[in-house]
């Protein structure tokens, strides 16, 4: 069983910042890769950024430059810093996981955290 809890979500202005956490816990005995994506009212979900073992990025178009995902291993925790926050950035921010639960298992699985809202003002 494996847990994700996210965390830092909040209310910022345009142009602002915003670092969100993601802690995983529970049986890990390795994680693949971690991942963020965010859902705004009436919209699809969409892939915001993810980072693999290897420690290789990817970042959706609409926020290259801007955003920042990290990975701590040894915390099994990944973040976001989110920079020069627009209108559009409004969304409940998921935490996704691949995890190994034991050495005995050939992939990993899927978890999913509950989200984190983030909402932009002015």
């Amino acid at each position: 069983q494996v847990q994700l809890v996210e965390s830092g979500g909040d209310l910022v202005q345009a142009g602002g910042s915003l670092r969100l956490t993601c802690a995983a816990s529970g049986s890990i005995f390795s994680i693949n890769s971690m991942a963020w994506y965010r859902q705004a009212p009436g919209m699809q979900r969409e892939l915001v950024a993810n980072i693999i073992s290897g420690g290789s990025t990817y970042y959706a178009d609409s926020v290259k430059g801007r955003f920042t995902i990290s990975r701590d291993v040894a915390k099994n925790t990944v973040y976001l810093q989110m920079n020069s926050l627009k209108f559009e950035d409004a969304a409940v921010y998921t935490c996704n996981a691949e995890v190994r639960s034991s050495v005995t298992d050939f992939y990993g699985r899927d978890y999913w955290g509950r989200g984190t809202l983030v909402t932009v003002s002015s």
